[in-house]
């Protein structure tokens, strides 16, 4: 049999992180995102799979309104400073800032024709502001409460302003009016509560109100008078009408034709709340009947207390079709949809986007297919994500208390079963593929820390509890198409540690189960009796996790002392200790068919090891806290991590498509390379100097520009070459610079290209580039050194001409400039020099004369060779 394929290296494809936080949030105009806030930062969320496209960091103020231009090219957030700002989501940059209100702003619209902003406040206070120069309009003052909810008439010609306030009224302000007192319009008094949404229907003609005071009033905005109340006996927190044309119109329609009252004009108004009771509701002004209401809510709850019970904050219809969008008090997006079947259309939740999973304990693939992913929050529910979209598909809602643990399987009928653990002390048994609950167990007296399905014959699982015990459930004989849970039987118990069990595992042949503790040992247990084997012992700290090899015959045990210990069955004897995580580990487990495994730990790090070597062949850190749950795809061989953070990350295996990566780069630049050479050949400068930047060769590169240097008429093509280069290739120019100057060998090269870039490149552009200040910090000092020793040798030079000048050899009277030919020059040396032998001859005996013109002679060619020599130099 051939040795399976190691892994080299996982790449993490897909992540889901909290993108709101509660709060206001916004969609665009086509549905397309929606704009959320999440603490200070706001996140710009794709709709149709909650991932994150961008995000604005905010100033440590906390977001109190949203709204977007029609266009939604702008964003305008206000928070608790009172300051607005306005944002351009192409640059995510603030483009303009003020402040008006004297307290928090709690609502925000954008005019139709993008122009002006309205905005509500604490102060009490609804007012206009001209987008384009930030400054105030309109100022609107009456309400006596917070002003909540503001809307414009959908109407651009119509210049009406909609406002709702705390104190139970609607006011209509006129925008046109010059006369302050006929600025509002009127007062519509009919609500005894908070109005907290207010919707104008397609018509134009009927305002729609709702409010905390279980009411929908329907206002004709020909005189303003009140046409209906409908009583709706919840408390509402938002409406919004049903435009024509739509999936939701035809679904209204056929709900009409079913309803027992005789039908009337098309003038009625069909409008949708929603609020604290957490269902859909569809209503019909005239008569005020409730044409559909959801039988349940999709919304979990912990308990049956209806205090407990969490509802809807706020609805919005989408544009184009996708559906209406429900969010929960508990950071969730719901979107419904219609879907038309033959006999009936009905109204379902086809999307559940999660803005915030809080802290996650444990997760695990479903199915053969391994297409979904379910996951245990610090919440009573267990969510089960679709891996392609990492939308929320379902939720596993019935324990009491927080789900702690569970595991899946595949029953022999094929169904996907689910068994999870909970605070409530209790395990229960899900059929995944009809959504219910099909068993409970009880009998544990402590909180269920691990659960685990056998993993042959998946007809039993076992548990492990804060009261120390092991425990064998029997799924003989349960019905796994059963409507109602059944109690769930065990075979067998047995008090396995002396403090909390912490992991079970089951082997591959469901021969034996082992057991890791608070009391930092792990035992195994032979089934189906739980006879003790083997206790393993050699952890310093607690054991979080155990896990048997699919094929060798041994264990592995991850705990709190930082390290992973593999052990042999049956005699317990420790194989080996992997090193190299810095704090907990908190899961490990196996893949390639045992050869290699992957862990995770408290310091936030996924690690791959090699278990014949014990290297640790890749590290990756992608989550900012401890990381508790590891879920291994038996197919696929995907990872998922989640942990504190709140943070879900999926890795796919990359060992392939890394390998045709390298290989298709080598090979690209082998072909660069070789145009290079023959752009060097060929005498294209400007070329070739690209391809060396492109390819990072800074040899080639000094090579090129050195060679340029030697040859006349050059600058041109250092100039044409120069220019040609983008921000990031200026950015290594300089760090190549910066190397060259601290060479004495290549200085002149690196201060010549220096002085070409920064007489064609403006500084305003050379500031731009990433890392200047640094890299400009690096060539001051060898710069400096450089003209220092110019300096010196300028210096010399004077010193050499008034020494020749004293010594008559240069006439100190005549220009700076030197004789071209420098044989005249020379000529003129020798002459100099020959006067002066002459007239020492004529004052020295005539023996002593020849002794001194020879030595003079050797003087003279001495001295003529220096002369030349610092002629040149200089």
């Amino acid at each position: 049999m051939a040795p399976p394929v190691l892994k080299k290296n996982y790449r993490c494809s897909r992540s889901l992180k909290q993108f709101y936080g509660g709060g206001p949030f916004i969609v665009s105009s086509d549905g397309s995102f929606i704009v959320c806030a999440c603490g200070d930062a706001i996140n710009i969320v794709d709709s149709s799979d909650s991932s994150l496209k961008s995000t604005i960091e905010g100033e440590s103020d906390t977001l109190t309104a949203l709204a977007l231009s029609p266009d939604d090219k702008l964003l305008f957030s206000a928070g608790h400073s009172r300051q607005i700002r306005v944002w351009d989501l192409e640059t995510l940059k603030c483009i303009r800032s003020w402040k008006g209100h004297e307290g928090p702003v709690m609502g925000m619209a954008c005019h139709a024709s993008g122009g002006l902003l309205a905005t509500a406040g604490a102060d009490r206070k609804v007012l206009v502001w001209d987008v384009d120069g930030g400054f105030c309009t309109h100022y609107f003052k009456g309400h006596k409460g917070v002003v909540s909810t503001i809307m414009f008439h959908p109407d651009a010609t119509k210049n009406i302003l909609f406002s709702g306030s705390d104190d139970a009224t609607v006011r209509a302000w006129d925008l046109m009016a010059k006369n302050t007192e006929k600025k509002c319009l009127a007062i519509l008094e009919k609500h005894f509560s908070a109005v907290t949404s207010i919707a104008v229907s397609e018509d134009g003609w009927t305002l729609l109100s709702a409010g905390r005071d279980k009411v929908v009033n329907l206002w004709d905005l020909h005189d303003y008078s009140c046409k209906t109340t409908v009583a709706t006996y919840e408390v509402l927190e938002a409406v919004t009408t049903v435009s024509s044309g739509t999936p939701f119109a035809s679904f209204v329609a056929s709900l009409d034709q079913k309803s027992k009252k005789k039908k009337t004009a098309s003038q009625d108004t069909h409008f949708i709340t929603v609020g604290e009771r957490g269902v859909v509701r569809i209503w019909k002004s005239e008569g005020s009947v409730c044409l559909f209401e959801q039988k349940s809510s999709d919304i979990t709850v912990s308990s049956d207390d209806e205090e407990s019970r969490r509802g809807f904050i706020a609805a919005v219809m989408l544009p184009s079709d996708r559906g209406l969008l429900c969010v929960t008090a508990d950071q969730q997006f719901f979107i419904y949809s219609v879907e038309e079947n033959l006999e009936e259309s009905e109204l379902v939740l086809s999307k559940r986007l999660v803005g915030y999973n809080e802290e996650i304990a444990d997760m695990k693939f479903l199915g053969d297919e391994e297409q979904f992913l379910a996951v245990a929050t610090n919440l009573e529910e267990v969510r089960v994500y679709d891996v392609a979209t990492m939308s929320c598909s379902y939720v596993l809602a019935g324990h009491k208390e927080v789900v702690l643990s569970l595991d899946t399987c595949v029953s022999n009928s094929g169904n996907v079963l689910v068994v999870t653990g909970s605070k409530d002390k209790t395990v229960r048994l899900w059929n995944a593929t009809s959504k219910s609950c099909i068993g409970v167990g009880t009998g544990h007296n402590g909180d269920i820390l691990a659960v685990a399905f056998s993993k042959k014959s998946h007809g039993f699982f076992v548990s492990g509890s804060g009261d120390q015990t092991l425990k064998v459930w029997s799924l003989d004989g349960i019905s796994e198409d059963s409507e109602e849970p059944i109690n769930l039987k065990t075979r067998s118990v047995v008090a396995a540690h002396d403090k909390d069990i912490n992991s079970v595992a089951v082997s591959s042949k469901d021969t034996l189960v082992c057991t890791g503790s608070e009391d930092r040992t792990a035992s195994v247990w032979s089934l189906p009796d739980l006879v003790h084997v083997v206790t393993l012992k050699g952890h310093k700290r607690r054991i979080f996790s155990v896990e048997f090899s699919h094929v060798d015959k041994c264990v592995m045990t991850a705990s709190g002392d930082k390290t992973i210990k593999m052990w042999t069955m049956p005699d317990g004897s420790c194989l080996r200790t992997f090193e190299g995580h810095t704090s907990s580990v908190l899961r490990a487990s196996f893949i390639t068919e045992g050869a290699q495994f992957v862990s995770c730990g408290a310091d936030g790090l996924l690690k791959l090891w090699n278990v014949q070597t014990g290297e640790c062949i890749a590290t990756y850190d992608q989550h900012e806290d401890k990381v508790w749950a590891l879920a291994v795809g038996k197919k696929t061989e995907m990872i998922a991590t989640g942990g504190g953070d709140a943070v879900i990350n999926l890795w796919h295996d990359s060992t392939a498509s890394d390998k045709e990566d390298e290989f298709r780069k080598e090979e690209e630049t082998i072909l660069r390379g070789q145009e290079l050479e023959n752009a060097v050949l060929d005498a294209e400068y400007t070329k070739a100097i690209r391809l060396a930047f492109e390819l990072r060769r800074p040899h080639k590169v000094y090579e090129l520009f050195a060679g340029l240097c030697k040859k006349r008429e050059s600058d041109d093509q250092i100039v044409k070459a120069l220019q040609g280069l983008e921000k990031e290739e200026i950015r290594l120019l300089f760090e190549y610079l910066r190397e060259w100057n601290t060479k004495p060998n290549r200085c002149h090269i690196a201060q010549y290209v220096l002085y070409q870039t920064f007489n064609i490149r403006p500084p305003t552009e050379i500031v731009q580039v990433k890392g200047i200040g640094e890299l400009l910090e690096g060539l001051i000092p060898y710069s400096q050194r450089h003209f220092n020793r110019m300096d010196r040798f300028v210096r010399s030079s004077f010193l050499l001409d008034y020494t020749l000048g004293e010594m008559s050899v240069i006439d100190p009277e005549t220009e700076t400039e030197y004789p071209k030919d420098k044989k005249i020059e020379e000529e003129e040396v020798i002459g100099s020099v020959s006067a002066m032998e002459q007239d020492v001859d004529q004052k020295t005996p005539s023996r002593k004369r020849k002794s001194q013109k020879s030595k003079d002679r050797s003087n003279k060619k001495r001295l003529i060779a220096e002369a030349q020599g610092n002629v040149i130099a200089v």
